[in-house]
């Protein structure tokens, strides 16, 4: 059977309300991190951070799935915020590690209320996010898998 043009209506995708809740979920973490002077991706390279400091920018690249021309202001950002600090490796000059200062390490603490938060904004519950977020797992191993 041929595809058929309602294919192409707008309701039958599955890419546009993946984009709309991206976009609208990184609206709320806004007033979040706002007081923290923090942006939505600078708070995913922080708790990448958090996790696996001190590692490389490419490891960082690699799990915040972030090119190199995004990144690398961003982390000069956040270490003019004091937050994190670039060293070159002595066994590799092309290789740039990154580390929280000790600034970073406290500013932890300091997020870790906003998960919750944001879930009492979006009025949703821990437990339909956690099935969510094993969909959208899911469906984030299919599309990488499909990208390779």
């Amino acid at each position: 059977m041929p595809p058929s043009t309602d294919d192409l209506l707008l309701e039958q995708q599955l890419c546009f309300p993946l984009y709309a809740a991206s976009r609208l979920l990184t609206r709320l973490y806004q007033p979040l991190l706002e007081p923290l002077g923090l942006t939505y991706p600078q708070y995913i390279v922080l708790m990448i951070l958090w996790e696996d400091a001190p590692c490389a920018v490419s490891h960082i690249g690699e799990r915040a799935q972030l090119a190199s021309n995004t990144l690398t202001p961003l982390l000069k950002r956040l270490e003019q915020l004091g937050v994190v600090q670039r060293v070159r490796s002595s066994e590799d000059e092309r290789v740039v590690n990154i580390s929280l200062t000790p600034a970073g390490r406290a500013l932890k603490q300091k997020c870790a209320c906003i998960p919750t938060q944001l879930l009492e904004r979006m009025g949703y519950s821990s437990q339909d996010a956690l099935k969510l977020k094993k969909q959208l797992d899911s469906l984030l191993a299919h599309l990488q898998a499909a990208a390779d």
